[in-house]
């Protein structure tokens, strides 16, 4: 269903945000673009929130300028440190990353709010085959592609990659201006800003590139995708990832495998299937006499982690359900990696 073109008032909001951003108040223009979303949802409003974020993000200082402060690993004991929503601090996901390389953080979102994601995930994934398909019925809240440079291989034409994302049942989330508004408003109404900032020493900037919408089929290939985000990321960025489970996962339906341990560094390709990966006998040397884990996540559970974290996919071929998730990943500014398309938070 194609929207409604906009009211006067839309279009008035759209043009006083504009001016605020050429005054170099970008923040304060996404704050009267998201305030009028919130009162009246219209896809012009969230396709220019998505462009002022992406605008704004382009005139920041980013780049490898400061050292990330260092998580010094505190022995493993095999498990996973979890902890409720409302127990959640800068603290908690620093000592809890010491210990377990992660945090599983429970009920982030209600399940009520994850259904919604879910189904909100599931008509974006719709509204991109619509597209690719020709139809005219296409609502540019779900799908409106923007630029999107490929990190790995220059030149590769956009839809070559959004076609292989999609093949694996990903999109990026800024290619859906509606899932995007969404994802930040669960962000900020659920504190995860300010914890940001308070783990990272500075206000994120969310990767584009790295901001993925995922259902995963139950018969997803995972041979030799052990690997580090830090293995492409660099070894010295400053991240925060929040893995986001929208419908119960590692049970039915694909969830992770993960290696409950801090890790210093990046651990060797050794002959692994993508070059970015880790093989299964690096995996092991790695681990140790750590057991490897695959967790059970409800709707609305959320891992989170940085970019060394050792994990993969995990699936099984008894398993019968599709995984639905969103993948976010926030670096500190002077600590960004190259190759990243940035997105203001």
């Amino acid at each position: 269903m194609i929207e409604a073109g906009p009211s006067a008032a839309v279009v008035a909001t759209v043009a006083r945000a504009d001016d605020l951003a050429a005054d170099d108040a970008v923040h304060e223009a996404i704050e009267v673009l998201t305030r009028a979303n919130r009162t009246e949802r219209h896809g012009d409003l969230e396709r220019a929130l998505v462009r002022l974020r992406r605008e704004g993000a382009e005139h920041l200082p980013l780049g490898q300028t400061r050292p990330p402060s260092a998580i010094a690993p505190i022995p493993a004991d095999g498990t996973i440190v979890e902890v409720a929503s409302e127990s959640l601090t800068a603290d908690v996901l620093r000592d809890g990353i010491a210990r377990s390389g992660c945090v599983l953080v429970r009920g982030l979102a209600s399940a009520e709010r994850a259904a919604r994601l879910a189904a909100g995930l599931d008509a974006a994934l719709a509204a991109y085959d619509a597209a690719l398909a020709g139809s005219g019925s296409v609502d540019a809240g779900w799908y409106d592609p923007g630029p999107m440079p490929d990190r790995v291989s220059p030149g590769l034409p956009e839809d070559v990659h959004r076609a292989f994302l999609r093949s694996r049942g990903s999109l990026w989330t800024v290619d859906s201006p509606r899932m995007l508004f969404e994802l930040f408003e669960l962000i900020d109404e659920v504190g995860l800003g300010p914890l940001m900032t308070d783990f990272l020493g500075e206000r994120p900037v969310m990767s584009a590139i790295k901001g993925t919408l995922r259902r995963m089929p139950p018969d997803v290939d995972t041979d030799g995708r052990w690997h580090q985000d830090g293995a492409f990321l660099g070894e010295h960025v400053a991240a925060f990832n929040c893995w986001l489970a929208l419908t119960p996962c590692g049970v039915d339906a694909p969830g992770l495998d993960i290696v409950p341990k801090r890790l210093e560094g990046i651990v060797a390709n050794d002959g692994a299937r993508y070059d970015w990966a880790a093989s299964d006998e690096a995996v092991a040397a790695a681990a140790a006499d750590t057991p490897i884990l695959r967790p059970e996540f409800g709707a609305g559970d959320a891992l989170i982690f940085d970019h060394l974290l050792l994990h993969r996919t995990g699936a099984s071929p008894a398993m019968t359900q599709e995984r639905h998730a969103i993948e976010s990943w926030f670096f500190a500014p002077s600590a960004y990696p190259a190759g990243q398309v940035p997105v203001l938070y």
